[in-house]
């Protein structure tokens, strides 16, 4: 089909092209053959009049104007899966939907585990493919290329929809060995210790409290860097380090590496942690069904105390 004189068909080439950056890998993306895909260029360069690509080894590197047109690409052919073609009806018992959410770990360890659970008693071949925190949040939802994210809303953006999970308190911990951690902790000490902290990926995106420091201008001694939260509790063993965890995930390793608990000398209060999907999603009932078992699941969960 052609529109103002270009084949409509060659969007989905050219978005598979952007995406994947290896014609070879972007031909057998869109069940192309590798000369059909070679073709398909041929006709985009002519259609646009621009390279629209160069070679770098085998990479396709964009030329500027393949750069502009990538998102509104992408955005066109989103628009008509969500909203033109209809969404197929959804049996849960039948599907075999895979979901792709986005979270941190302690969101797997402490939240994700029921509702895997429970969805292989509902909808058996329903599957998962859980991402870590490397990528771009906010690009992958433009981009329809993740069904959820799991974050505190404090880190997700106003242009999707969200919905809350549960709140969730920061405490500060320490290896029980480590005498040198009062309980009742000042932020001057707070400030003076030795810090485990958390960096998410690549662009070190950090953790709460460090975003709340960053904010305030103020900079603890932090000693270790760790990827995720889960990591803290090993990294702490027989140090006398400090790190600020949530309390859900303090109460998880209870039985298997103890804690000392400590107030936070922070004025932090309790955060959120929510569910977020792609605009274009919110009509799919696949999507609707899954929310619906996150926040059910969400509401069940018990509060954690202190002692």
């Amino acid at each position: 089909m052609r529109f103002k004189g270009l084949d409509l068909n060659l969007l989905v080439a050219l978005d598979a092209l952007m995406t994947e950056r290896n014609l070879t890998v972007a031909a057998r993306n869109i069940n192309l053959s590798q000369p059909a895909m070679s073709a398909a260029v041929g006709r985009l360069r002519e259609y646009f009049r621009d390279d629209l690509f160069t070679m770098n080894g085998r990479e396709l590197c964009l030329t500027p104007r393949a750069e502009g047109l990538a998102p509104a690409v992408r955005d066109v052919l989103l628009k008509i899966r969500c909203s033109i073609i209809s969404w197929e009806p959804f049996n849960p018992a039948q599907s075999d939907r895979r979901f792709r959410i986005l979270l941190s770990d302690f969101m797997t360890l402490v939240f994700l585990d029921r509702v895997i659970a429970r969805v292989a008693r509902e909808a058996p071949a329903v599957s998962f493919e859980l991402l870590s925190l490397e990528s771009d949040p906010n690009e992958l939802l433009r981009r329809g290329e993740v069904d959820f994210l799991l974050l505190p809303d404090l880190f997700m953006a106003n242009s999707h929809p969200t919905a809350k999970l549960f709140d969730e308190k920061l405490v500060c911990v320490s290896c029980p060995t480590n005498n040198a951690a009062p309980r009742e902790l000042t932020f001057k000490q707070y400030m003076s210790m030795g810090h485990v902290a958390v960096m998410y990926g690549r662009s070190s995106r950090p953790s709460i409290e460090e975003w709340y420091l960053l904010e305030h201008g103020i900079k603890r001694r932090v000693e270790v860097v760790v990827q995720g939260l889960s990591l803290i509790p090993q990294v702490l063993s027989g140090t006398n380090r400090i790190a600020t965890m949530p309390l859900r995930l303090v109460k998880y390793f209870e039985k298997t590496i103890p804690l000392r608990l400590m107030n936070l000398p922070l004025p932090l209060p309790a955060f959120t942690e929510a569910v977020q999907w792609p605009a274009l999603h919110n009509g799919d009932p696949a999507s609707i069904w899954m929310r619906q078992i996150l926040i059910e699941e969400a509401s069940r969960m018990a509060v954690p105390h202190n002692a």
